[in-house]
């Protein structure tokens, strides 16, 4: 049932949350689905029924219990956390943004990231009545030093979010302009690595060097999207602050559960994003080898296409039964690109044949 635009009801709602757009979920059903960075592979068969029991026999008739406590302890073993540091979980990345903002929304207060990058850091800017300013990457996708500089020194951001690698441009920047953006910093920089189980470089081991730089992981891209459970670490006072926002109980019994699962067989996950990178070496040559395209070097599990006619050639593969991100509507430095997921050998496959007759 729609409202007419003078209901009482409708004009209680905040008039900027009215003119937004809702977070879009493509359609997928029956389609290789290549579009939202996903591990393709699924738990191996003997595991699936080892979670399963393991998962039945929990108390579902009781909140949340210490166990949280045993996924922070393994989190914080498997990222290599620094002595001094702590570590809090989300409901997924996205919930760890919003608490951020919401933990960070001061008189003045402003939200800063390069774009093209993940819509989340200005979505919880908007939503928590904060300012958010974009700073435009390099034509090539690299962080603009001079800008981003200028930028911080002018807004004085309460958070600073850098992507390592980004999305959706899937490259890693350059260490010494981070470093001076880091110096340059007058409050907290959030370095987002999501994409870390198929990056060749990571923070964790800089972070101790600075009182206030975040690093936040996602155990999505690991292999567990469906799970939902995010991480941040950060020096043990900052961390402190940030979780008094915390809703209680944000992590139910069987997201943490699943996650220790998971963790305790690392090295399947391990074998899984070696698997896709060597996939994505794969689909990437495949890529450089089309005429009238352009492709960028990722460092995650998906890559930046630029093709004569982004429109044209995604309704050409999701015809073909192959869906992708077309992201050419995002910002003007992505005209025409898509952005393609690694997928398995097969799925990829399937999306090159695709590509191909749809350019």
């Amino acid at each position: 049932m729609s409202l007419p635009a003078s209901s009482g009801a409708l004009a209680r709602i905040r008039k900027d949350v009215q003119s937004m757009h809702a977070y879009a979920i493509q359609d997928s059903v029956g389609m290789v689905k290549l579009d939202a960075m996903e591990n393709p592979h699924r738990l191996p068969a003997a595991l699936q029924a080892h979670l399963g029991q393991r998962l039945g026999a929990l108390a579902l008739n009781r909140y949340p219990d210490g166990r949280i406590s045993d996924l922070r302890k393994a989190l914080a073993e498997h990222a290599h956390m620094p002595e001094g540091f702590d570590i809090m979980l989300g409901n997924g990345s996205d919930e760890l943004i919003s608490l951020l903002a919401m933990a960070c929304d001061v008189d003045g207060g402003a939200i800063l990231a390069p774009l093209p990058g993940f819509v989340m850091y200005g979505m919880s800017a908007q939503l928590q009545g904060l300012k958010f300013i974009g700073v435009p990457l390099t034509p090539d996708f690299e962080l603009d030093e001079t800008a981003m500089l200028a930028a911080i020194a002018e807004h004085q951001p309460s958070i600073i979010y850098i992507a390592y690698p980004n999305n959706p441009t899937a490259n890693l920047w350059d260490d010494a302009v981070i470093e001076k953006i880091i110096q340059a910093a007058p409050g907290l920089v959030v370095m987002d690595e999501a994409y870390q189980p198929f990056s060749s470089k990571s923070y964790v081991d800089r972070i101790a060097r600075h009182s206030h730089v975040l690093l936040m992981r996602t155990m999505s891209k690991f292999g567990l999207a469906g799970v939902r459970i995010g991480y941040m670490m950060g020096p043990k006072a900052l961390i402190a602050e940030v979780d008094k926002v915390r809703p209680p109980y944000n992590i139910s019994v069987l997201n943490y559960e699943c996650a220790l699962f998971a963790l305790e067989h690392a090295d399947v996950f391990a074998e899984q994003a070696l698997a896709l990178r060597a996939q994505r070496a794969i689909v990437f040559a495949a890529l450089q080898a089309l005429p009238g395209t352009k492709v960028w070097k990722s460092d995650a599990n998906m890559i930046l296409l630029r093709v004569p006619d982004a429109a044209k050639t995604f309704e050409g593969m999701r015809a073909r039964g192959v869906l992708v991100k077309n992201v050419s509507k995002m910002h003007p430095l992505l005209v025409n690109c898509l952005r393609l997921t690694v997928g398995t050998a097969d799925e990829n496959a399937q999306m090159l044949a695709a590509l191909k007759e749809s350019l």
